[in-house]
């Protein structure tokens, strides 16, 4: 519909919106251009506050040294793999809970729903689960960053909905004439018709284990088990650079500048994978949102 063909009040809606929506970005936007340009700028540019949306006197100093710090790579190796393990769990577990509690011929279901339901409003606290942590003997252990948080229960009901909005039971009474079992139907059917929801949780998961880092602080005291974000968190709130540096002469002056443009680098760096993930789930994230969200 063309804007001139559209009533007064409509024409003052779209206008009004459409500004808002313009300042959120610029609002949202503006600090990932600076951190963007401020990555590629000179040191000194960055000290003196020079560095607004455009980089000042091109630099890649920081990813030269950034190229440098072995705890990145180390943090980036145990990242992926959290990210990779971590992910298949959870929508391997939220698919398994889901499509049970979507089945209206699953016995007790409702009772179920309300035991997820009540672990979204009370926990045990911090203490309760560092005591839990540490009789399981899972400090410094791999799956200390995956099984704390195997399954999201928001995840869980909009995979649920989805199950009962898309899938008809006139598709699993079909199956069951054909001699299909609950696995095979679930496994090839409710599965493949399923990509948006998946896809959501996929991203939801994935995002949520790249950016973990408060169960490391508290779980992982080896240096070598540590994610790409408690490395992110040395750099940018302790201000702490590593013996691992090898600074060249000329930089012997200027490590305070160096150690602010890392700063942006890391932070650009660490944002890199999630940014170069979404496009490719873009268009089943809207989808399975929506038609997740529709029933209750």
């Amino acid at each position: 519909m063309r804007f001139g063909s559209l009533s007064k009040g409509d024409k003052v809606y779209t206008v009004v919106s459409n500004t808002l929506l313009f300042f959120l970005l610029l609002v949202t936007l503006y600090p990932l251009l600076n951190v963007l340009s401020s990555s590629f700028s000179d040191p000194k540019a960055i000290g003196a506050g020079r560095v607004a949306i455009f980089p000042v006197d091109f630099s890649l100093d920081g990813y030269r040294e950034l190229s440098r710090y072995t705890p990145i790579w180390v943090g980036y190796k145990n990242s992926i793999m959290y990210t990779i393990v971590g992910t298949f769990v959870n929508v391997t577990l939220t698919i398994m809970a889901a499509y049970p509690l979507s089945r209206k011929d699953f016995r007790g279901r409702g009772l179920f729903i309300v035991f997820f339901a009540f672990t979204m409003y009370f926990s045990g606290g911090m203490i309760p689960s560092y005591m839990l942590i540490r009789n399981l003997n899972l400090f410094n252990n791999f799956w200390v960053m995956v099984l704390p948080g195997a399954l999201s229960v928001y995840n869980v009901i909009i995979t649920r909905t989805y199950f009962q909005s898309n899938i008809p039971d006139s598709f699993l009474e079909a199956a069951r004439l054909d001699g299909c079992t609950d696995v095979k139907f679930l496994t090839q059917v409710a599965i493949p018709l399923s990509t948006p929801i998946i896809a959501v949780n996929f991203l939801f998961y994935a995002v949520g284990h790249w950016n973990a880092f408060f169960d490391a602080m508290l779980y992982l005291s080896d240096t070598k088990m540590k994610p790409l974000q408690v490395v992110l968190r040395d750099i940018l709130i302790e201000s702490r650079i590593s013996a691992d540096f090898n600074f060249d002469s000329k930089y012997a002056e200027a490590k305070q500048s160096i150690a602010e443009i890392l700063k942006y680098s890391t932070i650009v760096a660490s944002t890199l994978p999630v940014m170069l993930m979404y496009p490719f789930v873009q268009k089943y994230f809207i989808k399975g949102i929506m038609l997740g969200g529709l029933k209750g």
